[in-house]
């Protein structure tokens, strides 16, 4: 249902709209996922919102495709069945996450169909879709065609061999393949060797477009400043030259294509997904074309990971380009990441190795813990790590330590000595013991490379800057804010309380797009609101007389004694685990049948002798019948 009240783009404002790559449903996501795309573009969002300019972001499930429909064959249940339960799994993870979409949908609507079909109807009438008959690989045992990630073989490129590779790309080297380009080729579903067959299939002429393309990526790839990554991946594909690519399979799954004789196939989802972001926005608002066709007053940010740029930045801006030229607002800029990998592994979605999104919670750790970790190790410019040593140091010795500790200690001593209220200060008192003005400037010297970074989309130094600015806080506190300097120095001592309580202000503000729900633990104990994120920081936000809340602790120390722990409970494969799980469950309720017989057959027992004892006349006899000698059979004669 759209949306009463939407968020819609304000003519000579600043105008962002926001996307993150798609997750595909039939997946739990990982943490790598999660840092990659939607985690990292929500707090885009929310220090955009925060710096007062109209912004949307939309994400949903990437839900079509031959992996859904094979899937739900696996399973016994119809692909929307089982779109149907990833969905709410994975919107249940981004909001415990805190990640705060402004409309999280999905593709198997009416609008992605509609806006689908009619970008392919526009392509083909430009010129830019050819028929072409194909050869497919195809899997006599269970009478299908394949598409290519349903192939699965030995990687042919030289030095690599990895014998895991998809029909489409290997995972370990990123060349994108051919499935008959596979050594020992197999269907994934049964295990057969596929064979060739000839289809009919429509090809994007994407070789007709790379000039437009090409001009549109030199530009706006340094309009955008977009991440180095997005921009070496790109130009490598367009200096290979871009080829035609089949947009139609033979498949039930997926947009219908809208032509006569093409009604057993549909359009391929790596062609369908991106049209998404635009179909969501139409389910979010009927207005949608004033975000996705207003190119001139609207800036479009993706945050992605690696393996994702080409179709976001060659073959979905080529579609746009040979559909309807300029009327689409094209992306401005890219953020992209490298790999996260886990305690010096990969995470992987088809072994399931390393936290995924459903297991973080279990740790009992709070969503704030887990977003700062994860963008200060966020993989901007190389693959990082996730340890649980570090995820531990990171809440013991930064955010409770120099975070937790300045905003606590300052509220409770107002708290307990000045009865919970803002003090007379004056920001321009000067004291021979402290640099105040030069304290205020060093403030607004990191709040403005606070911004830069930000608005460069720079998250990890972004991060950075906010606990440098708590850092500032524990500088002014150190030796200024006790009984004794209070009593002795009581101006002074003011001043520090009052400028540390609009610093508090300060990076509850800042620290709001990376650890939200902290943001609001600082503003409750302040009883304030949530302020925008200025240019210049306002030492007087909150004036004197202003009464506080009372006195809460932002963070908990975690024992070191879990690293082990964890790294024991999520050390297997989510399958293994699964695997354990299941024998563990099987076990148990095996062994409550056996104590349930057990119990029966007591019960039966107590409920004879009881009967017994209530008849002694039976009693007798049937202790006179047990007392009766057997007979053998006499020997016939």
């Amino acid at each position: 249902m759209a949306s009463a009240n939407p968020i819609l783009p304000v003519p000579g404002k600043k105008n962002i709209l926001i996307t993150s790559a798609l997750p595909y449903v039939n997946n739990v996501p990982h943490l790598g996922n999660i840092i990659g795309s939607t985690l990292s573009a929500d707090v885009y969002s929310r220090y955009s919102k925060l710096r007062d300019r109209p912004t949307l972001f939309i994400c949903g499930t990437d839900e079509y495709g031959t992996a859904t429909e094979t899937r739900a064959l696996e399973a016994g249940v119809s692909p929307q069945e089982l779109c149907d339960e990833f969905y709410a799994k994975h919107k249940a993870i981004y909001d415990w996450f805190d990640i705060a979409f402004d409309h999280f949908g999905r593709t198997t609507t009416e609008h992605q169909t509609k806006i689908v079909q009619t970008a392919f109807l526009q392509l083909k009438e430009n010129g830019f879709l050819e028929e072409r008959t194909t050869t497919q690989p195809y899997c006599e045992k269970h009478e299908a065609f394949l598409a290519d990630r349903f192939v699965e073989g030995t990687c042919p490129k030289p030095g690599c061999g990895y014998e895991d590779a998809r029909g489409d790309q290997c995972d370990k080297c990123g060349n994108l393949l051919d499935p008959f380009e596979l050594i020992n080729p197999k269907c994934k579903l049964d295990g057969a060797t596929p064979v060739p067959r000839d289809t009919a299939h429509f090809f994007i002429r994407l070789d007709k477009l790379q000039g437009d393309v090409q001009k549109w990526f030199e530009k706006v790839s340094k309009e955008g400043n977009w991440s180095s990554n997005g921009i070496a991946i790109t130009k490598a594909w367009l200096d290979r030259g871009l080829e035609a690519r089949s947009i139609t399979r033979d498949m039930k799954w997926g947009v219908p294509v809208p032509l006569p004789g093409y009604e057993k196939k549909v359009i391929y989802v790596w062609f369908d997904a991106p049209y998404g972001y635009p179909s969501i926005t139409a389910n979010y608002t009927d207005q949608w074309e004033k975000w996705w066709k207003n190119p001139d007053e609207v800036d479009l940010y993706q945050f992605m990971g690696k393996d994702n740029v080409p179709f976001h930045t060659v073959i979905f801006p080529a579609s746009l380009i040979g559909a309807e030229g300029d009327k689409w607002t094209r992306l401005h800029t890219l953020s992209t990441s490298e790999y996260l990998n886990y305690e010096n592994t990969k995470f992987s979605k088809s072994r399931g190795v390393g936290v995924f999104g459903d297991g973080a919670k279990d740790t009992g750790i709070g969503p704030s813990v887990w977003r700062y970790y994860l963008l200060s190790n966020r993989p901007e410019s190389g693959d990082t790590q996730f340890e649980w040593s570090g995820f531990v140091a990171a809440n013991n010795t930064e955010l409770l330590a120099n975070l937790g500790n300045f905003v606590n200690r300052v509220v409770k001593f107002v708290n307990a000595k000045l009865d919970g209220t803002v003090p007379e200060f004056s920001p321009s008192f000067t004291d021979e013991s402290f640099d105040f003005p030069g304290w205020i400037e060093s403030v607004n010297a990191l709040l403005a490379e606070y911004n830069k970074e930000m608005e460069l989309v720079h998250l990890r130094a972004g991060l950075k800057k906010v606990m440098e600015i708590s850092s500032q806080g524990n500088l002014l506190l150190q030796y200024r804010l006790d009984n004794a300097s209070l009593a002795a120095h009581p101006e002074r001592t003011k001043t520090v309380i009052g400028l540390a309580l609009n610093l508090a202000s300060l990076i509850a503000s800042v620290a709001s797009p990376f650890i939200p729900a902290t943001s609001q633990g600082i503003i409750r104990q302040l009883n304030s609101d949530l302020k925008f994120i200025p240019e210049k920081w306002d030492p007087e936000v909150l004036k004197p007389g202003h009464k506080l809340g009372k006195a809460e602790y932002l963070f908990t120390r975690i024992d070191e004694k879990k690293v082990a722990e964890w790294k024991d409970q999520y050390g297997g494969t989510q399958a293994t685990r699964a695997a354990e799980a299941a024998a563990k469950e099987a076990k148990k309720k095996k062994q409550e049948e056996d104590k349930a017989k057990k119990a029966a057959k007591k019960a039966a027992k107590k409920a004879l002798e009881a009967q017994a004892a209530d008849s002694p006349e039976q009693t007798a006899a049937t202790t006179e019948i047990k007392a009766l000698p057997i007979r053998e059979k006499p020997v016939e004669k």
